[in-house]
């Protein structure tokens, strides 16, 4: 027998997507989602709170008047009404969360492998080219204004998962960490976006103390300084001058996320970026963003409003970009990634469920809303339509996700469940343990004990079955003597 040659090409395995994740990346995601998930059911709270305080006739004008109060100092050029302070100012600690998730993507999640990180970034990028070219395509029919053709492009994580805890919660985790990981993919390109074009005049005075700012942070950070009573105060500053500089003060929050470490090292469970996410996340998801709802969603909503909403260029165009762009172009982003890449899909999914999640994706909320307040500054007519249009854009991709995942239900519970089984009770779920003799070990055991148990309960059956025949004759014996 000749030995095979050394250039002969080695056959590998093809590369499966969608398959199942790691344990740690797995444990990483389900605390993810919990959180967004608590703060996707406050967001929805707030939107229909904000639709109620602002529709209702007695308290609309209490709204208004709410949402333009200005506080702050006029001196530093902060003297913000309340609506501006919740897009500009907590939308930043969202951005500052967002930036965290996105660079422990890159050090340590899904996007460290180029091969792996291909999917998410084509199918977001794809995800945000078509509904904008939906939205232009509509305009240039209709006779519409092209300002907005970047509100259909961005996905809300927590809105899209509290709509996923109402309908169920047994999507396959692999799907989930797709939906989280686009949406992060998401959400940097969409602060790009505001960065690039909803930037009119640029303070560099301003844009260079922020840049100064950051640079202290980071160095900060590299020396190992800590204490929330040094980063906040210095945070806050740089979010004012870059408030003041004319660049979108979210910016500030992405960047500043972006330079925290997020790799660990010897000694270290969890790295300083993952310790923070865990301590602001639930101040983003249920504070920042549910305040930001609630003073950005209140529209006035009538029969003609609705109406004109799909038959007015702009606003047919926001809803047609999300329910029909945001839905083709991530599925086929996926598939064209899949197709050219040579990988093949989890054996336990079909196309149809990554629609489904296409389709999801759908839902923008918070960003979008915030896109369309800079497009249409100026407007407020339009801006009002607009954002009625993202509330009924995002409703009709709801339901519409919400059927084609309530089809595949049953399928998804079963591969729930053979993720979640843990027969051995350790604390890990039986299927990471199958490469690992000692939990077949284990598992020998408890089948032995089992076992055991069965067979001790067959004798006592066996012979209280025995006992009663015996008992039976006997008495037969009897009844047959003559009186």
């Amino acid at each position: 027998m000749t030995a095979p040659r050394a250039d002969t090409p080695r056959a590998t395995t093809p590369r499966k997507v969608f398959g199942r994740l790691s344990l740690p990346e797995r444990n990483y995601v389900a605390d993810a989602l919990r959180t967004e998930t608590v703060g996707g059911v406050l967001l929805l709270v707030a939107a229909v709170a904000a639709l109620l305080w602002a529709n209702i006739p007695v308290l609309r004008d209490s709204y208004e008047n709410v949402s333009h109060f200005h506080l702050g100092p006029e001196a530093l050029g902060l003297n913000l009404s309340i609506a501006h302070w919740a897009a500009d100012g907590l939308l930043a600690v969202f951005f500052f969360v967002a930036g965290i998730e996105l660079k422990r993507e890159l050090v340590a999640g899904d996007l460290k492998d180029p091969r792996a990180a291909a999917l998410p970034v084509v199918a977001a990028l794809c995800g945000m080219a078509v509904p904008a070219l939906v939205y232009v395509l509509t305009n240039l029919t209709g006779g519409g204004a092209m300002d907005g053709w970047a509100v259909p492009t961005a996905t809300d994580i927590a809105f899209a998962l509290a709509v996923l805890a109402v309908i169920g919660t047994s999507l396959p985790s692999a799907l989930r960490a797709f939906l989280l990981t686009l949406a992060v993919v998401d959400d940097l390109f969409a602060i790009l976006i505001i960065a690039v074009f909803f930037t009119d005049g640029i303070d560099f005075a301003a844009l260079g103390g922020a840049a100064v700012g950051l640079g202290v942070f980071w160095l900060l950070l590299r020396t190992g300084v800590r204490g929330w009573y040094v980063y906040v105060p210095l945070a806050l500053v740089i979010w004012a001058l870059m408030y003041n500089s004319g660049v979108h003060a979210t910016i500030a929050g992405v960047a500043m996320g972006l330079m925290l470490r997020c790799a660990t090292r010897e000694g270290e469970e969890h790295s300083p970026g993952e310790r923070i996410e865990h301590l602001v996340r639930p101040l983003s998801a249920g504070l920042a963003v549910p305040l930001f709802a609630l003073f950005s969603a209140g529209v006035s909503i009538s029969g003609g409003a609705l109406s004109d909403v799909f038959t007015r260029p702009e606003t047919l165009g926001v809803v047609l970009g999300l329910v029909v762009g945001k839905t083709v172009g991530i599925f086929c982003g996926t598939w064209l990634t899949v197709r050219f890449t040579r990988a093949s899909l989890s054996e336990d999914l079909a196309w149809a469920d990554v629609f489904a999640v296409a389709s999801l994706a759908g839902i923008g909320f918070t960003v979008s809303l915030l896109i369309g307040e800079l497009a249409f500054d100026g407007d407020a007519a339009l801006t009002d339509e607009v954002k009625a249009a993202v509330l009924m854009g995002s409703l009709i991709a709801a339901v519409l996700a919400t059927v084609l995942l309530k089809v595949r239900n049953a399928k998804y519970r079963r591969i729930c469940e053979a993720e979640e089984r843990d027969e051995d009770l350790d604390g890990i779920p039986d299927i990471y343990e199958d490469d690992d003799p000692a939990y077949h070990l284990r598992m020998a055991d408890i089948h032995e004990r089992k076992a055991a148990e069965h067979r001790r309960l067959a004798v006592e059956k066996a012979a209280a079955r025995h006992g009663l025949a015996e008992v039976a004759g006997e008495a037969g014996e009897e009844g047959d003597r003559p009186a």
